[in-house]
């Protein structure tokens, strides 16, 4: 805050490392007067301009500075993002520091690209749309992908020249306080960027209620992005955007072009982080005349799979987030029991010895489409298997969800592909393949899986207001 730590006025939390269960640290346990205090800085920056008036030019250069930094400590920032919340530490190399320096030059270089527009009006009038930044920006990050998904939301609001306040999950805060030491070491003006770790129940409430917080931007679980859609309205209507997860249904038909590398991408599309990944393709529905030979493959990768240790790079499988995280986990497969379902591979928590919170990849058959593991996001190494024997019950079993954030489709059929893009109703659909789509594409979603877009040059359209000049000539 302002540039500096702040000493928090509350207690500590402790921060217990998935990888063996142990305190790692502590972290502020900020109060209802800290996250004030932060949201005042972040609004004094923005109304004096020092970085809502700095020239494109400049900030430009600033965000740049800070995509170096982040490259130059990208071993450091992926190790506290490990240690924290258990991702495997070659994924969280590329996927956490990679991807937030990508983020934050993608969004450096864009920022001075966004012209304002004149309007075809009457000769003798002058119509001008102007982009202005929105204010105040409040950020509220989840815990899986903190680093990576803390930039999609930070770059394009500093790229538009507002202010943030950012709260990490409890859970996962060091690499974004990191982050926040190397955005002061690039330049960002003093207030600019406040970091408050907390309770969401003290320090995210604070946020979405503020007068002083303009938008909110969040991802995370439903319960609580409903509780920030209440909260905007008994405050001052602020916008939200939310990603809100999904139950993703990743679509095997028999012409697939490989049915071996569909196995495995799809295997690694929902054990890699543990399965801890909002797109995550956790409903497999396959073709009913290669169901019980493709559930097979896929039980051969997942089989294959190394779970441990996630700073052992022998390793090709972490933690889980939290024991809370396990034990939900773990109940998803009470539930198999009791809807009759079949544990096909798995379902059991390993290297209880370690301390650390561990699980063996799950494939879960004979699944229903009203069963508990068809219907509810697991966040974790649990694959829910359906079959189907036609193109109109693969579109129903894929839209039979509350959720609507991504999808995959497997064919070598191209009519039958753009069947299944125009059908799905998802925000994201891969196509012979699943996961890895960069910042030139959007990623949001439809449905209850939120709305709003992270990525891509539509992320900036969240953070900037229009305002429309009416000159008479």
């Amino acid at each position: 805050m302002e540039g500096a730590w702040q000493e928090g006025s509350g207690e500590t939390l402790e921060v217990q490392s998935p990888i063996d269960g142990q305190t790692l640290t502590t972290i502020a346990r900020a109060t209802l007067a800290d996250a004030d205090r932060a949201i005042a800085s972040a609004r004094a920056a923005f109304d004096d301009g020092r970085w809502s008036r700095m020239a494109p030019a400049e900030r430009k250069k600033v965000l740049h500075k800070l995509a170096d930094l982040i490259e130059k400590n990208a071993l450091e920032l992926a190790v506290l993002g490990v240690r924290d919340n258990g991702t495997e530490l070659n994924m969280a190399i590329k996927a956490e520091s990679g991807s937030a320096a990508g983020t934050f030059r993608y969004y450096a270089e864009a920022l001075d690209k966004v012209y304002g527009e004149i309007a075809p009006t009457d000769p003798n009038f002058l119509g001008m749309i102007h982009k202005e930044p929105v204010g105040v920006v409040g950020a509220i990050v989840p815990w899986n992908f903190p680093l990576m998904i803390g930039s999609w939301k930070l770059a394009p609001a500093l790229a538009m020249g507002n202010s943030v306040i950012l709260k990490p999950a409890e859970t996962a805060s060091l690499s974004l306080l990191k982050l926040a030491e190397l955005a002061s070491e690039a330049g960002l003006p003093d207030g600019v960027l406040n970091v408050v770790t907390g309770q969401g129940s003290v320090v995210g409430e604070a946020i979405a209620l503020s007068m002083d917080v303009d938008i909110l931007v969040f991802t995370g679980s439903g319960g609580v992005g409903r509780r920030l859609l209440e909260y905007s309205a008994r405050s001052n209507m602020k916008r939200c955007y939310l990603e809100l997860g999904g139950k993703s249904p990743n679509l095997i038909f028999a012409d697939a072009p490989n049915l071996d590398e569909a196995a495995k991408v799809s295997a690694m599309g929902i054990f890699r982080n543990s399965g801890q990944v909002c797109v995550s393709g956790s409903r497999l529905l396959i073709e009913a005349s290669i169901h019980d030979d493709f559930v097979a493959q896929v039980a051969k990768y997942a089989a294959a799979l190394k779970v441990g240790d996630p700073l052992d790079l022998g390793n090709d499988v972490g933690a889980v987030n939290s024991l809370t995280q396990l034990q939900g986990n773990l109940g998803f497969i009470d539930s198999a029991h009791a809807d009759g379902n079949t544990i096909y591979l798995g379902g059991n928590r390993i290297l209880e010895d370690t301390g650390g919170y561990y699980m063996e990849p799950t494939i879960v058959t004979d699944v229903k489409p009203t069963d508990r593991l068809a219907q509810e996001e697991v966040f974790g190494p649990v694959l829910g298997v359906l079959p189907f024997s036609s193109d109109d019950e693969a579109i129903a079993l894929a839209n039979n969800s509350i959720y609507g954030l991504a999808g995959g489709v497997w064919t070598s059929n191209l009519s039958r592909a753009h069947k299944m893009i125009r059908g799905i109703r998802t925000g994201v659909v891969h196509v012979n393949t699943y996961g890895g789509p960069d910042n030139t594409v959007p990623l949001g979603g439809v449905k209850q899986s939120g709305n709003g877009h992270d990525k891509s040059l539509h992320a900036m359209e969240k953070y900037v207001d229009l305002k429309t000049t009416w000159i008479k000539l």
